[in-house]
């Protein structure tokens, strides 16, 4: 159902809701039997009864972009995560950070970021991973396995280093989706994000909530937004693609660090834990039943 739709269906049972009320004010029927039947009418009027499952147009949408992506054997693009983290005074700041990344399919990755914090710089050649502080000239340097998504979680797991965008580089971006897809349903189209056209889905993977907007022509995402379900405060994070370049010609060069008079550090996880907005989403629910 379209956004403009829903709109429509709300506004006219809001009205149906005030007539029937408007009604039954004149009878003598019990109070709570006609609050009861106005809201249970109003809300038949409206479709608002929501089921959670997934719609197949929203299935469609996003094997198409995942199809697209997975097919790329290299790509170019620009990524903006702006997340929230709590504050002293309650609400939450807002912090930003600007990736430039480079990648070729299955064993080399290159990731600049600078932001609201200290620069980084993150290389993996097949071989080896290497992240790399510009500002206090440090270089950590670790064995990697020979896959882009394999390092990737050798880099998270031995190093605390996250990319709010893995899943659009692994090797099958749908997966990665379905793995704990339990809802998913069609929005509608808009022309603000991206400066094109695209259209939105929502869905809930794991316990994150998430809403997309994918390209309608050219198929690939262009904003993601999303939301954990288990953290109390409901912290928001937003991902802005843009500057797409698929199947581009990359020297093999690209992926390697200048860093020859840089300090050695170890490959190890830091002892901060403040960045709330950079962790890896749970792909699924923890049971809840007792062993």
């Amino acid at each position: 159902m379209t956004y403009e739709k829903l709109l429509s269906r709300i506004t006219v049972a809001a009205l149906l809701a005030f007539v029937v009320a408007s009604g039954n004010a004149q009878q003598s029927q019990p109070a709570h039997k006609t609050s009861k039947a106005v809201s249970t009418r109003a809300a038949n009027a409206a479709g608002l009864a929501f089921q959670p499952g997934l719609e197949p147009r929203a299935i469609e949408v996003l094997k198409t972009a995942c199809a697209k992506l997975a097919a790329a054997r290299s790509m170019t693009f620009t990524a903006v995560v702006s997340y929230e983290s709590p504050s002293r005074l309650g609400p939450p700041l807002v912090y930003s950070t600007q990736s430039e990344v480079s990648m070729v399919r299955p064993d080399r990755l290159k990731v600049i970021t600078a932001g609201d914090g200290p620069a980084s710089e993150f290389y993996y050649d097949g071989k080896t991973m290497k992240a790399f502080a510009p500002s206090q000239n440090l270089l950590a340097v670790a064995d990697a396995p020979p896959t882009i998504d394999a390092a990737l979680q050798v880099a998270f797991d031995s190093g605390s280093i996250y990319f709010p965008f893995t899943d659009v580089i692994v090797a099958d971006p749908y997966k990665d989706i379905a793995d704990g897809l339990t809802t998913a349903f069609y929005i509608g189209q808009s022309s603000v994000v991206g400066e094109t056209t695209t259209d939105m889905v929502a869905y809930v993977t794991g316990d994150v909530f998430v809403q997309i907007w994918i390209g309608r022509d050219d198929k690939l995402p262009r904003r993601i937004y999303a939301i954990y379900l288990n953290d109390p405060a409901r912290l928001r994070h937003v991902l802005e693609l843009s500057n797409w370049a698929l199947d581009p010609v990359l020297p093999s060069d690209a992926f390697v660090v200048n860093a020859a008079s840089a300090s050695r550090i170890a490959f190890a996880r830091p002892d901060a834990s403040d960045a709330q907005g950079m962790r890896p989403p749970p792909k699924k629910r923890t049971s809840t039943k007792t062993q």
